[in-house]
């Protein structure tokens, strides 16, 4: 790994290009026989057994191998990586919640002979990743050893016609990292071709590694007309608005004209939604909702409670569009408070997955309830290049090496952070990668926004 690293930083950071590597450098030089990766291991899954989700500790589950490099397939792509991040879907990997990731890997094993390679004993996890290309598979024209890129963590096959308006609706859709193999927690990963994008210029590695899953499930959710569409002028309730999604959720509101009304859950993160240039916040732990009376019945004096703040602050009206994440806990809520023909986006449950709501105020109030899940290429493209002309801003506020990925993680189950928490994997320090510093100091105080709190 030590030669792939050395070439990959002679690569000037000024981004002249006067020590550049050619792709025929980058095709030269020889791959490892293994590499080292985040994992659970396959005979471990009933490790938490009886054990309380909050109780789970991905500290005990998460474990750094050295595994075999995978053998490279057509449209695919082996890709030296820098850094990573962590995301929720890596939390669930960890505690093998809501189930184990080997019955996906067992699932898409079965698919073809190419697609074995992804049942083992052991899952290497992570769906996002900065780095550079190293090898290209048969049949991949747009794309070169040398060429710095980010990943997107959408996995298709498009055999099907279903898939062809919209790739998200492959029948054989998968996430990568999550329900496929050699993710991007680790220093090489495997990835079909068209999952890369160029990466962000102005970024380091560890920057250029966090919006990936989370800007594009955002993108989608709330401004693709697969989600809300959302439009300039409309409110947009914002659930846990400093969190991973919920900041790249109040960047595009802010960006795209829209009103977000952010909901945190401490003074410290309303403070993150008003640098980002909010206005309209709620601290739901310091006006003390409680939505649920008990563990079985909800309390809609709550909700009606929340629904007046709601239009205190914005000139007495209801929102247009609710960008929905926490799944049980909130959902009541939110198809309570959105207009009468609004629309409640939701991609996630991180509270529960079994909804319960008053369905009268949805089919009396001509309300819609739409299902987003992270985004098809060209939304996820989308959402990148917005980054990459500084229009979209990365939210990450603490890194890891890879070696403490199991506390990065720890850190994202028990809601200690903010924003993205970044994971180095070849990079052997913050800071590097940059290759436009012209336009990085142009932005830097909102690239470091999450930092300096």
């Amino acid at each position: 790994m030590k030669e792939i690293l050395d070439a990959i930083q002679s690569q000037t950071e000024s981004g002249s290009g006067s020590a550049a590597v050619t792709t025929a450098d980058f095709a030269a030089l020889p791959l490892p026989e293994s590499y080292r990766a985040v994992t659970v291991h396959k005979d471990e899954t009933e490790m938490f057994h009886g054990l309380a989700t909050r109780d789970k500790d991905p500290r005990a589950s998460l474990h750094l191998d050295e595994v075999p490099v995978p053998e490279l397939g057509p449209g695919e792509a082996l890709v030296a990586v820098m850094a990573s991040s962590v995301n929720y879907n890596s939390v669930w990997t960890s505690i093998f919640e809501p189930l184990s990731t080997f019955g996906f890997l067992e699932r898409y094993g079965r698919l073809s002979e190419l697609t074995k390679r992804h049942d083992l004993p052991y899952h290497v996890i992570g769906s996002d990743l900065a780095g550079v290309v190293l090898r290209t598979g048969p049949g991949v024209n747009a794309w070169n050893p040398g060429d710095e890129v980010v990943a997107h963590c959408l996995s298709v096959e498009l055999e099907s016609s279903d898939g062809h308006n919209d790739t998200m609706l492959d029948p054989e859709q998968r996430i990568w990292g999550f329900e496929t193999n050699f993710g991007g927690l680790a220093e090489i990963a495997l990835v079909k071709s068209n999952q890369l994008m160029p990466k962000p210029k102005h970024l380091s590695w560890e920057e250029a590694a966090a919006p990936g899953l989370v800007n594009s499930t955002a993108y989608r959710q709330l401004v693709s007309r697969n989600g809300a569409g959302m439009k300039q002028g409309d409110n947009v309730l914002i659930w846990g608005a400093s969190g991973g999604l919920g900041s790249y959720a109040t960047q595009f509101a802010l960006a795209g004209g829209a009103n977000p009304i952010c909901v945190v859950s401490s003074p410290q993160k309303a403070e993150i939604c008003r640098s980002m240039g909010a206005e309209a916040i709620i601290d739901r732990n310091a006006e003390d909702y409680k939505f649920w009376k008990d563990e079985h019945t909800q309390d809609p004096r709550e909700w009606k409670r929340f629904g007046k703040r709601i239009r205190e602050l914005t000139d007495g009206e209801d929102v247009d569009i609710v960008f929905e994440h926490p799944g049980r806990e909130t959902f009541g809520a939110s198809v309570y408070v959105t207009r009468k023909g609004g629309t409640i986006v939701t991609c996630a449950s991180t509270s529960g997955y079994n909804h319960e709501y008053d369905n009268r105020y949805l089919w009396m109030s001509l309300k819609k309830i739409v299902g987003s899940h992270f985004a098809n290429y060209r939304e996820a493209w989308e959402a990148n290049r917005l980054v990459a002309k500084g229009k979209i801003h990365p939210t990450l506020s603490k890194v890891y090496s890879l070696e403490e990925t199991g506390q990065a993680a720890y850190d994202v189950h028990r809601n200690l952070h903010q924003g993205k928490v970044g994971v180095l994997a070849l990079a052997p320090r913050e800071g590097l990668g940059v290759r436009d510093p012209e336009m990085r100091e142009k932005h830097i105080d909102a690239i470091n926004r999450f930092r300096n709190v």
